[in-house]
């Protein structure tokens, strides 16, 4: 969805290093998770790191797709702001379909372990204004699009969302709407406010430069700090931890540390603690939002998915080399941004003209069709223009900071 390229930004290097004394803690006859050459011992890398990932580009479209078909046909409620799309209850309508797409909002939390994991891996080896630039460049140019196109929808087709007030779109724009208590443009921009407190607090690690052990230790104190958020008292700690969110990011960035320097029991504890506290705040969901959806349906599709990434990570998918997977993960974005307010709204106008089912399959095509057009025309080049605009910026920053 929000996050990065899912390729490495560092190139490939061959797999070896000597082997080392076994540093506290350390389990006999396991490999030992290298540091930075900083520390004195020597990298294991594995030669795939830097290789495209595919599988993760797959993944994302088919989270994107399900968190829509969840919007569209896994909501049962009528009558209601954003649930009026159809005239009476989806599960009498299509059945079938509605039990498929009641669990689709979990596409959300697949995409939190989806950025931690790709924001780590694009992030190794860079400084932190490299940092900034990218997630300028990777999110802004198709938000700013979904924005516009969105409210030009809302304004052409009323009455099914309440339209925001011209001042409240152009703070759409910033994507900081969240953090000024002013609603979004469209409701699902609520990931993008947890997506940017992960990248802020993520940029303090990037800012030492990133080691294993300093993300390890990165994990366990943002953990530890969402889990005391809830009964602190203290409002700031609930907004820098993100307590809902948390842990499926912290399991992206242990899934990566084992795609990167290989698994060991410090990494799949990591791992094993995000599983139970992410299985508890979907169950919190579903009793609180998600009400048409059981815990053991979406405990089970969300295990599925962490041992599919734990594949990634431990290269059982690297013969998957579909290059169409490249324009999947490069439609993901821009799908997810446009379609629910402006699909919603379309699908409450045209659901008396032909066969539900199929609406949602022209709607569905159409938001496809959108997405790559606005990846190719707008994404790519004003992708393109924002990367030289800042680099210059950041080179004249370095040039007066060396002067003075």
């Amino acid at each position: 969805m929000h996050g990065a390229d899912s390729r490495a930004s560092i190139p490939r290097r061959a797999v070896g290093g000597l082997q080392q004394p076994l540093p506290p803690l350390a389990v006999p006859g396991q490999r030992q998770p290298p540091e930075s050459a900083g520390t004195g011992r020597h990298a294991v890398v594995r030669e795939r790191v830097g290789r495209r990932l595919y599988a993760i580009d797959g993944i994302r479209l088919l989270a994107a797709l399900m968190v829509a078909m969840h919007h569209y046909a896994g909501t049962n409620r009528v009558n209601q702001p954003g649930n009026a799309i159809w005239d009476r209850r989806v599960s009498d309508i299509m059945p079938t379909v509605f039990r498929f797409s009641s669990y689709g909002w979990i596409g959300v939390e697949i995409f939190f372990v989806i950025s931690g994991f790709v924001i780590c891996m694009s992030c190794w080896g860079r400084t932190p204004s490299q940092f900034f630039v990218s997630r300028v460049m990777r999110l802004y140019p198709a938000y700013w699009f979904a924005v516009l196109f969105t409210t030009a929808v809302l304004v052409a087709v009323p009455g099914v969302w309440e339209r925001l007030r011209p001042r409240e779109v152009l703070l759409n724009l910033t994507m900081l709407q969240s953090g000024s208590s002013v609603a979004n443009v469209d409701g699902v921009y609520w990931t993008l406010w947890s997506e940017l407190r992960f990248y802020l607090l993520f940029l303090l690690v990037v800012m030492t430069g990133l080691t294993y052990r300093k993300v390890v230790v990165f994990c366990c104190v943002w953990g530890a700090g969402a889990m005391l958020a809830p009964v602190s008292g203290f409002p700031l700690l609930e907004l820098v931890a993100n307590p809902d969110g948390a842990w499926y990011f912290i399991a992206g960035l242990a899934l990566y540390l084992m795609h990167r320097f290989g698994q060991d029991l410090l990494l799949w504890g990591i791992l094993a603690l995000a599983w139970l506290m992410g299985q508890h705040e979907l169950g919190q969901r579903i009793d609180e939002v998600e009400h048409v959806s059981g815990w053991r349906g979406s405990v089970l599709i969300f295990t599925v998915f962490l041992l599919a990434m734990v594949a990634i990570a431990l290269g059982a998918t690297d013969r998957i080399r579909w290059k169409w997977l490249v324009t999947a993960g490069a439609l993901t974005y821009p799908l997810y941004l446009m379609h629910y307010a402006a699909g919603t709204a379309m699908i409450n106008r045209l659901r008396d003209t032909m066969d539900a089912r199929l609406l949602i399959v022209v709607v569905l095509a159409g938001f496809l069709v959108l997405s790559w057009l606005v990846h190719r025309f707008v994404e790519r080049p004003v992708a393109g223009m924002l990367k030289r605009g800042l680099a210059t910026s950041f080179t004249r920053m370095r040039n007066a900071g060396q002067a003075g």
